[in-house]
């Protein structure tokens, strides 16, 4: 009899030993997904001087994960089942939502997902656009603040939130929130005398005014700009309608377009100068000019410029300098000269 009841205790013991070791992995496994260890950040995605009716407000959304574990996230194809922005004024009033983002949360619709897995030591970005969330309608300094809901946006979490009301974004468990940042809206856009859009100067926030510059006088505030990094003022004087219809593919396109495409060819154009994407583009940043030449008439002139770039050999990794002539072609309409075309010739290295 003792011999049996050894027997029974040892299995027992087994049968208890085999379901402690499934439950505590099981634990385990949850303690490592904790979206405790999850970061979620918010930053602009370009930044520059955001007007109450202008361009969209891109925000670039991360989520890194700093657990040993996989983090797993639903991440809806509307996005704003997946996202929510809390945006407010210094005086702590909270913007009204997006007509669209309160059309898409009310309308019946199956919400169409992917699951996103985040390895351990690894982020996943995506951009949105701020208007699509929250209306902008007035001037002034704001907060914004970003939420993201692992399982989707839910309508019963919160009625008033999901009719598109007024009040604070629905938290429930497991919603990653970001850290403040820091927005301002300047009033519309200020168009001069002459019809052309008055720019802002960042640094001293007093409005850019076009002068009347000589052709030479006109290039070499755009490349001093340039290499300040001042990107309002290196636009200042560049008719981009004109450089971006240079060639005739880009010209049929412009005139095929309505005045709203248009105004997405400009935008995308402004980018891509900014971004340097374009081959022998004027906005990569020289590290020394000299005027050589100016010609012009009472209508059109050129500015012939030598300029050098510092560049690093790929073999050696060496510092070399790069010589190229750029002629910018000028044009005087109101009475102000704009540039409207260039060419560059490559001069070799010293």
């Amino acid at each position: 009899m003792k011999s049996n009841g050894t027997f029974s205790n040892v299995i027992v013991c087994a049968v208890l030993l085999t379901l402690l070791g499934i439950i505590i992995p099981l634990r385990i496994g949850a303690a490592e997904t904790d979206s405790g260890d999850v970061d979620f950040n918010i930053r602009f995605f370009d930044r520059r001087i955001y007007y109450v009716e202008g361009d969209p407000i891109y925000i670039q959304v991360t989520i890194s994960n700093n657990s040993p574990a996989t983090y797993r996230f639903k991440l809806a194809d509307e996005r704003v089942f997946s996202l929510e922005f809390d945006v407010k004024t210094v005086s702590n009033r909270q913007l009204e939502p997006a007509d669209i983002l309160t059309r898409k949360r009310t309308q019946y619709q199956q919400v169409f997902f992917r699951e996103i897995a985040v390895e351990s030591g690894e982020s996943f970005s995506f951009v949105e656009d701020l208007r699509n969330y929250v209306n902008v309608k007035e001037p002034g300094s704001l907060v914004v603040k970003a939420y993201l809901y692992p399982e989707l946006f839910r309508s019963g979490i919160s009625k008033t939130a999901a009719l598109g009301g007024s009040s604070a974004p629905a938290v429930t468990f497991g919603t990653l929130e970001s850290k403040r940042l820091s927005l301002s809206i300047r009033p519309p856009v200020v168009t001069g005398p002459d019809g052309i859009p008055l720019e802002m100067d960042i640094a001293t926030n007093a409005t850019l005014v076009r002068e009347r510059f000589a052709p030479d006088q006109v290039v070499e505030y755009m490349l001093s700009a340039r290499q300040k990094s001042q990107w309002e003022k290196f636009f200042l004087y560049l008719d981009l309608e004109a450089m971006l219809s240079r060639d005739a593919v880009n010209q049929r396109k412009w005139l095929a377009e309505s005045e709203e495409g248009r105004r997405r060819m400009i935008e995308q154009f402004r980018q891509e100068l900014r971004s340097e994407v374009r081959d022998g583009t004027i906005s990569v940043i020289p590290t020394d000019f000299s005027i050589e030449q100016t010609q012009y008439n009472s209508f059109e002139g050129s500015v012939t410029v030598l300029e050098k770039f510092r560049s690093k050999n790929r073999n050696n990794n060496n510092e070399f300098t790069e010589l190229k002539r750029y002629t910018y072609s000028v044009r005087l309409k109101d009475n102000i000269w704009t540039i409207v075309d260039y060419s560059v010739v490559n001069l070799g290295t010293e």
